[in-house]
């Protein structure tokens, strides 16, 4: 009786996996929606790349993977067998690029796929909704293939597409962190209309001036630890100028006619805003080759060697193994799962961020009932999107592009790889493209501010 029952339950998950998966994830929440839970496995398949990267790149691991007999070659060896897998790239920068590379190729596949899709009776939502074994598999070929691409110059064209798309990334993260922000704000606005209002409004300032504090600490931190009374300009003008920036979004969003066009906007979103831009402008700074104004982490909290001499310092080069697990790597990858977590589950009814980010008006995550039982037994998720879909599946498959992107390049600390001696150099290019990003990002949050005033005849509420 129990292994009638076993069966009976693998039958129902292979329905799930093979067929048109709406019932992921139902059983635990049986009024979810359809394109909630969609997003939720694609935004898994990502994470679970970023696992086996992160695996990957760990220190040892290619001395334990030659451990296996006939495995790695260099390695112990079983005789009559001969090793044939070239454990350098198994490992390393070089598994991250491929495994990245792997994912990219994957999301960007289904972003063309699914361009135009209108409704969920569309043929293509299906594949969307759908056949997530079959999907899991495509995904595992193009891994394994992508490890036979041979070093050459792929590392560093590569590279430079890790560098535009992680660019755009960023700016894609700062747009969800404005839509949070906004969300969070107008929630607790809400909350404090309709029940204690003190708590709510104490909670609120509690929060931003936390926000304020910690922006305030890191732009001093930066000055003590990223600048030299003699040197480093341009990290002095990187942390005035968008200090500046700070305090000028933080007065506009707190000016009488803004908000009168915008109820909602306040010190809570500029404060999460400039918090993030100080965390931009670490990144950037720590991307500096010029280790005068760019002290390693370890130098922070133990004692540093001797000061190099004045003059301009040659390029660092990292080795070969990069260790990603400095304090801004980790803070970007909690940045990352926060944003993609949020991304596969927001719901908001900010209109300019919808218009940005290719969405509708938001529904809420789930409905006010339960979906019926199928004739299979087989409960499934709420089809929401029959008269037409909530958010847009080719640009969501972008977005994921591009997190595959940002993901490679944090790993690896952004560190450009050289052909030459196989190792891994701190390049400027990246810090301007992080510091560029942080002034497009507060141009942004700045125009969801003035918009109204600027453009009157539009509809911004």
């Amino acid at each position: 009786m129990g292994a009638c029952l076993a069966l009976c339950s693998v039958a129902s998950c292979a329905s799930c996996l093979c067929g048109s998966a709406s019932c992921l994830l139902s059983s635990c929440c049986p009024s979810a929606y359809n394109s909630t839970i969609s997003r939720l496995a694609f935004s898994f398949l990502l994470l679970l790349g970023t696992m086996v990267s992160v695996i990957m790149i760990l220190p040892g691991m290619e001395e334990h993977l030659k451990k296996i007999p006939g495995f790695c070659m260099g390695g112990t060896t079983i005789p009559g067998i001969e090793n044939k897998v070239n454990c350098d790239i198994m490992v390393g920068y070089k598994s991250v690029y491929r495994m990245c590379f792997a994912m990219a190729c994957f999301f960007f596949l289904f972003s063309v796929i699914m361009i135009r899709v209108r409704s969920s009776k569309d043929p293509r939502a299906g594949l969307q909704n759908g056949f997530w074994f079959f999907k899991f598999l495509v995904l595992v070929g193009i891994t394994v293939g992508a490890f036979f691409i041979p070093d050459g110059a792929f590392n560093t064209v590569w590279y430079y597409f890790g560098v535009v798309g992680s660019f755009i990334f960023i700016i894609i993260q700062l747009i969800l962190l404005i839509d949070f922000a906004h969300s969070w704000n107008q929630s607790w606005l809400e909350k404090a209309e309709n029940g204690n209002e003190k708590c709510w409004f104490a909670a609120l300032l509690s929060f931003t001036i936390t926000h304020y504090v910690l922006a305030f600490t890191a732009v001093v931190l930066f000055y003590v630890f990223y600048t030299q009374p003699d040197g480093c300009t341009e990290h002095k003008v990187f942390i005035s100028l968008n200090f500046i920036f700070c305090i000028i979004v933080s007065i506009v969003a707190i000016m009488p006619k803004v908000q009168e066009a915008q109820p909602s906007s306040g010190l809570l979103q500029a404060s999460l805003i400039s918090l993030y831009t100080m965390y931009v402008t670490w990144s950037a700074m720590t991307n500096n080759p010029n280790r005068q104004c760019n002290p390693s982490l370890l130098s922070l909290v133990q004692s540093s060697s001797p000061t190099p001499p004045p003059g301009p310092a040659p390029p660092t080069t990292a080795p070969t193994n990069v260790q990603w697990w400095d304090a801004q790597g980790i803070v970007g990858l909690i940045i990352f799962l926060f944003c993609t977590l949020y991304a596969s589950i927001r719901s908001s009814n900010n209109s300019q961020v919808n218009r940005l980010m290719q969405t509708e008006e938001g529904q809420g995550l789930t409905a006010d009932f339960e979906a019926p039982v199928g004739e299979d037994g087989v409960r499934r998720a709420v089809d929401n999107e029959e008269e037409g879909v909530t958010y847009s599946y080719s640009f969501f498959h972008f977005s994921l592009f591009l997190a595959s992107l940002y993901i490679m390049m944090t790993l690896t600390n952004w560190y450009k790889p050289d052909i030459g001696d196989h190792a891994m150099q701190s390049t400027m290019p990246a810090v301007w493209v992080k510091i560029s990003s942080s002034w497009l990002g507060l141009a942004l949050f700045l125009w969801t501010l003035v918009a109204p005033l600027v453009l009157p005849d539009r509809e911004f509420n």
